[in-house]
């Protein structure tokens, strides 16, 4: 398997990961990106990619806790999902959730980029599903 990108600008920096054990692939931003207070803004990576050798597999886009603690900056959409057969530039949706104008200046890590297996079963229409113990018991059914 590799994981090919394609620079769509001469700015963008290919994604690294910081250690040997990190799970995820830094994705940084293209150009200065400033985000005003409580507002949201579509960040450039300028980069385009492709799992090769890995069609069951999904590149998922997650927020910097360090950008998210100290700055107050994290995903709109909590985890961004770039399918496999896209070839577009990936583009991290942010959040400036703090009181303050953040500037993220280009070259700046943004979120991580993690390569994760999926599976694609078959979607079947039934009229019951089996029982279990918990059954229908929803948001704090099980307890603290």
């Amino acid at each position: 398997m590799k994981l090919k990108f394609k620079r769509l600008c001469d700015s963008a920096t290919l994604p690294q990961r910081a250690t040997e054990q990190s799970a995820g692939y830094d994705l940084t931003v293209c150009e200065d990106v400033v985000i005003g207070a409580h507002e949201r803004t579509a960040a450039h990576t300028g980069l385009a990619c492709e799992i090769e050798g890995a069609p069951q597999c999904v590149l998922l886009i997650y927020a910097r806790s360090s950008l998210a603690v100290k700055r107050g900056v994290t995903l709109t959409n909590c985890v961004g999902v770039v399918d496999t057969d896209y070839r577009g530039e990936i583009i991290v949706p942010l959040i400036n959730l703090s009181n303050e104008c953040q500037t993220i200046k280009q070259g700046e890590r943004i979120a991580q980029l993690v390569v994760t297996p999926i599976l694609t079963p078959e979607v079947e229409e039934c009229e019951e599903l089996s029982q279990t113990k918990r059954g229908e018991g929803g948001f704090g059914s099980t307890g603290r």
